[in-house]
């Protein structure tokens, strides 16, 4: 046994040639170069899609068509604090917790249809540019 951490001894010293620092550089370099690939590979793409998902959920509103996340597809039939009642069916309405949302399928559009010009309007319009 002995032999053995005897053998390990000399691969846990420092180098020869050089300092501790100098030696420590390329593994800070190295360590920062591992942390920068993670970040940008792992860390930020996922708080761009948590960010992405909390807007979805405040923006529910009456009326949108919803999927949750296991896999229940109706109507929001009505909008509490920090839950939705999704119309399923006809008579069949389940209540769940916002963030059980987990995409909106169809947004119910408010907004009216904007008018359509006619001819003479356009050509109105051109006159008099």
């Amino acid at each position: 046994m002995n032999r053995i951490v005897n053998g390990f001894l000399p691969l846990l010293a420092p180098p020869a040639g050089g300092s501790g620092a100098e030696s420590m550089v390329p593994t800070l370099i190295t360590f920062g170069a591992v942390f920068a690939i993670f970040y940008f590979l792992i860390i930020r793409p996922q708080n761009k899609k948590q960010k992405e998902t909390q807007k979805m959920l405040e923006a529910l509103k009456k009326g949108d068509k919803v999927q949750t996340i296991g896999g229940i597809r109706g109507v929001i039939a009505s909008i509490k604090d920090d839950s939705v009642v999704v119309k399923v069916d006809d008579n069949a309405k389940i209540e769940f917790v916002r963030s059980a949302v987990s995409a909106i399928v169809e947004v119910k559009d408010d907004k009216k249809e904007p008018k359509k010009e006619t001819k003479k309007e356009k050509e109105e319009e051109t006159a008099a540019e």
